[in-house]
């Protein structure tokens, strides 16, 4: 008869996801992670496999929250250009230091194809939500009507990736605030 694990398993996976944020992949052993995790290895190895395991899941689940909370920021709100304003505030003043999916893609660029497929899903759905609320801003009259809403909604995913980036490498919330404002600037 199995024994019942004696772990929250969501619990454990975020504080994963905060290892990995924190450490990247190559930089979290599989001894801190047993920390972090309060975990033992055969309880690791049983919940999630391995070490890689491990990261894809985590890497999901954090791209998955995230992205939805994007969506939700951008589809909730009833001015177009506001969403878009308050998506960037939220990842200025958010954990954009610890954004474990861009430290993903600085990681790994593309050289393994299943955290490819999975930051270029993100990436796509994404700008596509961007694109959307960008062409009901333009409709609405909240932005310049001579706007390219895919070549917008472009700059903007390149806007967000660009504010983790410069968190992580620790710009102050202040630059990050800059950069935001001039991105709005660029709609009219």
């Amino acid at each position: 008869m199995a024994r019942p694990r004696e772990f929250d398993r969501d619990e454990a996976l975020e504080q994963a996801i905060e290892a990995f944020s924190e450490h990247g992949y190559a930089g979290t052993s599989t001894e801190y992670l047993l920390k972090a995790m309060n975990l033992s290895r055969q309880s690791l190895y049983n919940a999630f496999g391995d070490k890689r395991g491990l990261y894809l899941e985590a890497l999901r689940s954090y791209v998955a929250s995230s992205l939805s909370e994007y969506l939700q920021i951008l589809n909730r709100s009833t001015s177009a250009r506001k969403a878009i304003e308050q998506l960037l505030s939220d990842v200025v003043d958010g954990p954009a230091r610890t954004c474990l999916g861009t430290h993903a893609v600085c990681e790994f660029g593309r050289s393994d194809p299943e955290i490819t497929a999975l930051s270029e899903t993100s990436a796509q759905t994404l700008h596509s939500a961007l694109e959307r609320c960008i062409a009901r801003a333009k409709a609405d009259g909240e932005v310049a009507i001579d706007i390219d809403e895919r070549a917008a909604a472009r700059f903007f995913g390149a806007t967000l990736s660009g504010i983790r980036v410069a968190a992580r490498a620790g710009a102050p919330a202040d630059v990050l605030r800059d950069i935001a404002q001039m991105a709005l600037r660029s709609l009219g």
